[in-house]
């Protein structure tokens, strides 16, 4: 599956983006998905997961309650909506893809595939 990451931006904290990640090559629903960040100087790190199905979700604690994950299989997308955006936000932003998943499970590490990132800015 080949993913394309869309959406980045500047904006200025307190706004919002909504990132979109477009999968290619075979039935997005047959995977996992998922939506990183890495900062300068960081490690890349998992922001938030979606089941195959859609019912299920992780988030990590940096982002919940500001950051949703959603997913449309019929146009084999997954959407990263950003509110409350603040500065320490500001990274480039991954989707990923894993083949390996149940269909009701999230996944939290081995993605096998990964889009190219779209850099998010949020000013202060």
């Amino acid at each position: 599956v080949q993913l394309q990451a869309s959406g980045g931006g500047l904006v200025q904290a307190g706004g919002s983006l909504r990132l979109s990640c477009a999968a290619s090559g075979r039935t997005s629903s047959n995977y996992a998905l998922g939506w990183f960040r890495q900062a300068p100087g960081k490690e890349r790190e998992l922001l938030a997961a979606i089941s195959r199905s859609g019912g299920n979700t992780y988030y990590t604690d940096s982002v919940k309650g500001r950051f949703t994950i959603s997913r449309d299989n019929a146009k084999s997308e997954v959407y990263l909506q950003m509110n409350r955006l603040k500065p320490e936000d500001t990274a480039v932003y991954f989707c990923a893809a894993d083949g390996r998943a149940s269909y009701s499970s999230v996944s939290t590490y081995g993605y096998d595939f990964w889009g190219q990132g779209t850099q998010v800015t949020v000013s202060s």
